[in-house]
């Protein structure tokens, strides 16, 4: 066991990952308005949105404007995701701080996905890294491997492909790499086994957790994940989100109830509960007819924690 002495951080994905699953087209006062409850919620990273054409995902088209005003939130880390060259561009431009890179470990997802074969996408990674190098940028490069415990199109991904993509992008230069259980086939086994090979080869790099809840396992993956060491959590408010080109892949762990999982263990992660669930409740209202998912919300915190608070 790794034990990293570092506190646990949420980075809320639900700009991103929860609104590009859904139909509706959030108007964008909103989502400001959900920028400075998650700020004020104690949140210090969010994915604000992703630098994809908007006729492909109209629900993001004001990515810019929201990079714009989340750089104003003091101590806030504004990351998007952006899927080729050209969306780093913009990435850039903007500003944001982070950019993350979907790297898909399936075949299948990746073409689907990107129409771009897994090492097809290194390349692109590579002239990405050269761009911000040139630019002189300080924006993170962060490359996500996604379906990296399988895959709803593919099947069966081997631990061993994940591991050569791994250490690839390490090669490249990126700074931060996380693995991602898109459509919810992980369990805490495979998730230790996959995570503890990969900082052997990727180190520090290595350090992020996106789990998916499709199946009830998000939490016990995000526990094991954080057994062998890593520290940041990809989450999502009421458990919003999914890959549109991923069957299946429903919901991400809601951040509520990752924030309890880790409190309940007195690791300390900065987000007030209360703050979190009444938000929760404002995007219940804004996206009414959309499922949230989650348990916190409903049972609310055990008294013992409360007392303790």
């Amino acid at each position: 066991m790794n034990l990293s002495p570092d506190p646990v951080s949420i980075r809320e994905v639900g700009l991103r990952d929860g609104l590009q699953s859904i139909a509706r087209t959030l108007p964008t006062e909103l989502k400001l308005e959900w920028l400075r409850d998650a700020h004020a919620a104690g949140l210090r990273e969010i994915e604000v949105g992703s630098f994809v054409p908007a006729r492909l995902l109209p629900q993001l088209a004001d990515t810019a404007e929201l990079v714009a005003f989340a750089k104003t939130l003091p101590g806030l880390t504004v990351s998007v995701l952006v899927p080729n060259l050209k969306g780093a561009e913009r990435a850039l431009e903007s500003g944001a701080h982070a950019m993350l890179l979907p790297l898909s470990a399936s075949q299948a997802h990746s073409l689907a996905n990107l129409r771009k074969t897994p090492e097809e996408v290194l390349r692109e990674i590579a002239a990405i890294v050269a761009l911000r190098d040139a630019a002189g940028a300080s924006c993170h490069v962060e490359i996500g491997i996604s379906t990296a415990f399988g895959c709803t199109l593919q099947g069966r991904v081997e631990p061993e492909e994940v591991l050569h993509l791994l250490r690839a992008v390490s090669d490249l230069g990126v700074d931060a790499i996380g693995l991602a259980d898109t459509v919810g086939y992980a369990d805490p086994k495979a998730v230790s086994s996959l995570f503890a090979s990969g900082l052997e080869i990727a180190g520090n790099r290595l350090g992020c957790g996106h789990f998916h809840d499709t199946r009830g396992l998000g939490m016990a993956n995000a526990f094991a994940a954080w057994q062998v060491g890593i520290r940041r959590f990809d989450a999502s408010l009421g458990g919003l989100g999914g890959c549109p080109h991923a069957p299946g892949a429903s919901g991400n762990v809601a951040t509520e109830d990752l924030a309890y999982l880790f409190a309940s263990m007195d690791e300390e992660t900065g987000l007030d509960f209360d703050a979190l669930i009444a938000l929760r409740g404002k995007v219940a209202g804004w996206l009414e007819d959309v499922p949230l998912h989650g348990s916190i919300w409903r049972a609310g915190l055990p008294k013992t924690m409360r007392e303790a608070a």
